[in-house]
């Protein structure tokens, strides 16, 4: 594992003719300028993934600040899911990166504490998921199909037994996500979980009985899949959003 105290590492600390990663300090608020600069060498590669941070004394004369500055700061980037903070004797800061779970409950806040609504988020999966759709359609592997397939059957005994489906009906959209064996568009599906989660459950109490529909348009959308039909596949999930939307807005006109 690269340390940035070690000469040569990726962001290797500063030493002798080597330029300081770090600048002094003395306006604003100082953490928020800590975590500012911190993020941006992380964001520019010169922080590697993995790579250990100064310690908080060498933190702390490197930005001219005292010790409690320095671990404010450091708790911050840690909520961020920015680095990790390990004890003992090799232990120290070191720069990791955001889980897609850190970033969907991010999203997750950020509609319950904002104007956004599960009106937007329904728009928002239109674009990405009809994009998504004609990737699979193309890339999709057999056991993709197969855990697909097998995702509609365990939501056609849970809806058979009186329960809830709507777990089981966000996962069949994200490991739809991953059958497009693209990392980015998996990760992106997987940080949308829990907005995703938040609006179908709005379109429940709109029609509640509709999720048996919502069954029968997956595995018609899996047998396209199958078939390798993307036309037929953007359609049977432009019909399935538009009429999520739907419910969503009449949910949200009963309020």
């Amino acid at each position: 594992m690269p340390d940035i105290n070690q000469p040569g590492a990726p962001g290797a600390a500063s030493g002798p003719g080597q330029p300081d990663l770090f600048s002094p300090i003395n306006v604003g608020r100082i953490s928020g300028v800590i975590i500012d600069q911190i993020r941006q060498l992380i964001h520019g590669g010169q922080l590697a993934t993995g790579a250990r941070l100064p310690s908080e004394r060498d933190l702390c004369v490197q930005f001219g600040v005292s010790r409690v500055t320095v671990r404010e700061a450091l708790r911050v980037l840690e909520a961020n899911g920015l680095v990790e903070i390990r004890v003992g004797a090799r232990g120290g800061a070191f720069v990791t990166a955001p889980t897609s779970d850190r970033i969907g409950a991010g999203l997750t806040d950020l509609l319950a504490l904002s104007a956004l609504s599960a009106v937007e988020v329904t728009e928002a999966r239109q674009l990405i998921d009809l994009g998504v759709v004609h990737l699979v359609c193309a890339r999709a592997t057999d056991q993709d199909v197969e855990e697909l397939f097998a995702l509609c059957d365990a939501a056609e005994e849970v809806e058979a037994a009186g329960g809830s489906t709507l777990e089981l009906s966000t996962e069949f959209h994200l490991r739809l996500a991953q059958a497009t064996h693209n990392g980015a568009v998996a990760m992106l599906a997987q940080s949308f979980r829990e907005p995703i989660l938040m609006s179908l459950e709005r379109a429940r109490e709109a029609a509640p009985i509709m999720g048996r529909k919502g069954i029968e348009e997956h595995r018609a959308l899996v047998e396209a899949v199958r078939d390798r039909d993307a036309e037929r596949a953007g359609q049977i999930m432009s019909a399935h959003l538009s009429r999520t939307l739907d419910r969503v807005k009449d949910a949200n006109a009963a309020k």
